[in-house]
């Protein structure tokens, strides 16, 4: 069974496994903070708790905990190692913290994933003039994969060596 649970400041949802809400709402720590009913929406995209606690010195502390990275600490342990530190979601979707999503990644596959801020829409391809350029990065350095007529050609050709070079672990423009 899947739960849905209502962000505090969103109309959007997060995705939990049945277990997964369990512990949440049964934690004596997480369960005296309310943690499932303050969720919020992070400008990052993710769902994370927040709170300010007034020291005993009268200064403040900022809990922040992301729900994504919470869950993968107490679940999915054995996935992380040396470089893959950082917590991700396979299908893109931040808010969807089922454990079938959640993924440790290197901090460069990290940044292969993110989202693109290319003009285009796809990841790796830059209109110049009339024709659309195609760039990956291997190695850190830039590849100059051709000029085509169209985005969509551009991103296809970004596609094909991101697949050969990155293979799982690239990040694939999905065609419109």
């Amino acid at each position: 069974m899947i739960y849905k649970v209502k962000l505090k400041n969103a109309d959007d949802m997060v995705m939990l496994d049945d277990h997964v809400f369990e512990w949440l709402t049964s934690d004596p720590y997480l369960s005296r903070i309310d943690l499932i009913h303050k969720l919020r929406k992070h400008s990052s995209g993710c769902a994370v708790f927040q709170k300010t606690w007034k020291k005993a010195d009268g200064s403040f502390k900022t809990e922040t905990l992301y729900l994504h990275k919470l869950i993968a600490e107490k679940y999915l342990t054995d996935m992380k190692s040396g470089k893959k530190k950082l917590v991700g979601a396979k299908n893109g979707d931040k808010l969807d913290c089922r454990l079938e999503n959640l993924i440790y990644r290197s901090r460069s596959v990290a940044s292969r994933q993110r989202k693109t801020s290319s003009k285009t829409g796809y990841t790796g391809v830059y209109r110049e003039h009339n024709r659309y350029r195609a760039v990956i990065s291997i190695k850190g350095k830039s590849v100059h994969l051709g000029m085509f007529d169209s985005a969509e050609e551009a991103a296809a050709a970004y596609n094909k060596v991101s697949k050969e070079t990155y293979g799982e672990e690239g990040k694939i423009n999905r065609l419109k």
